[in-house]
């Protein structure tokens, strides 16, 4: 179990000393951690996280075998791209057996941001459970990075972090936490309160309207159903490799 449970609602607000011996989280809910898990449980060989789309082109061109090219900005599929950032564009036929050079508005720049950390995975709905019992078996401090948007903080980043605190807390009422950490626990508690709430949440969300006003609600439903995968990705910063463990 983690001798400390902290959250950053946003990258920009980690300080360096809370990645020390630390083991890192990264949420970006609509849809970036959701897409990456998506892909690689459907079989994709890796995903490999660029901040910027200079440097996904640049690594398909330089790459032995030519990646897939996903991701988006503003929510919308890159140019000359293969897929956007819809996990439902990443099932089996399309993705297995290949690498992806993935880069996105949010997701891909927190995961960079969390390279000082002792290990790091990226967690969604999707795969909750699975990234509970990657925290809990190990004593390391615990750090829930949220993605925001464009530099704010976001409800659906937020209610997934109070869903992994809640199923931590429930197994170690002892583990210290911040008040980060305090406000997710409240807006998942809200939330679950209500039938569908969690849906229900992510639909009002900011990252939940603009999805809306995009025409790909049907991404929010997907996005929303808790512990469909059983995988942990793990992202090696050195080798900017993400790939499940074990």
């Amino acid at each position: 179990m983690p001798r400390t449970l902290s959250t950053c609602l946003l990258p920009d607000l980690a300080t360096p000393e809370i990645f020390a011996d630390a083991r890192v989280v990264v949420i970006d809910i609509l849809r970036a951690s959701s897409t990456i898990c998506t892909a690689l449980a459907n079989g994709a060989e890796v995903v490999i996280p660029c901040e910027d789309v200079e440097t996904a082109h640049q690594l398909k061109r330089e790459a032995a075998v030519s990646p897939l090219l996903g991701g988006e900005r503003g929510g919308v599929k890159l140019p000359d791209f293969d897929l956007g950032n819809s996990p439902r564009e990443y099932g089996e036929e399309t993705v297995a057996g290949r690498p992806i050079v993935f880069t996105t508005t949010n997701g891909t720049r927190a995961l960079h941001r969390s390279a000082a950390g002792a290990g790091v995975a990226v967690g969604c709905f999707l795969n909750c459970e699975a990234i509970v019992n990657w925290l809990e078996s190990s004593d390391q401090p615990a750090v829930l990075m949220c993605a925001g948007t464009d530099g704010h903080v976001t409800l659906e980043d937020c209610l997934f972090a109070g869903l992994l605190a809640d199923k931590l807390v429930q197994r170690n009422q002892h583990v210290p936490i911040d008040d980060p950490t305090r406000i997710c626990l409240d807006v998942y508690h809200t939330a679950a309160l209500r039938p569908d709430g969690v849906q229900l949440q992510l639909r009002a969300s900011r990252g939940g309207q603009n999805l809306q006003n995009l025409g790909m609600a049907d991404d929010i439903a997907y996005c929303s159903q808790i512990d469909v995968l059983d995988l942990v990705p793990v992202w090696d910063p050195q080798a900017n490799r993400i790939t499940p463990l074990g």
